[in-house]
């Protein structure tokens, strides 16, 4: 038995294919890097605001944290403030980022539990309700902080690519 021979106009064209599949690879991964550099600057930027807000409002953001049952409130709410000015700050300028990206996506989840537990728990039977909560997009942000890192236009990069690692 002989193996079937293929056309030499379909490999063309498969290769052509291919070809420009892997162009439009390359194209579109060039694009990570200014895409993750507006996130952090976009969200950085508005994690800075929120905390910035609470920390001149201490009084409402301490009543606020009391009625969600939080221990300390007091306490409570100015490290959480100083948690994102300080993280919004950072992930701007892309340092400590998936660490960052990490605290930061503590800090929503525990905005979920606390504050919008009935949208969390519409996950799978209402995911409008728990995408439209205010903690989905900082939350989104900060899991693509610490999933993908800063990218190419950040500290970190600056850092890594110096020691060579």
């Amino acid at each position: 038995m002989s193996t079937p021979v293929t056309a030499p106009s379909t490999d063309k064209r498969l290769g052509f294919i291919s070809r420009a599949y892997r162009r439009f690879q390359h194209a579109s991964a060039a694009l990570e890097s200014p895409f993750l550099l507006l996130i952090r600057v976009y969200w950085g930027w508005q994690f800075t605001q929120s905390g910035w807000g609470r920390l001149h409002n201490l009084d409402t953001a301490t009543g606020f944290f009391a009625s969600l049952g939080l221990p300390f409130p007091e306490v409570t709410v100015i490290l959480i403030s100083v948690l994102e000015v300080i993280g919004g700050i950072l992930m701007i300028a892309g340092l400590a980022s998936r660490f960052i990206g990490l605290l930061l996506a503590c800090d929503m989840m525990g905005a979920y539990l606390l504050s919008d537990h009935t949208a969390l728990k519409s996950i799978i039977s209402d995911p409008g309700k728990f995408y439209n909560a205010d903690p989905f997009t900082f939350l989104f942000a900060s899991l693509i902080l610490l999933i993908f890192g800063a990218g190419r236009f950040s500290a970190d990069y600056i850092i890594w690519r110096r020691k060579d690692c």
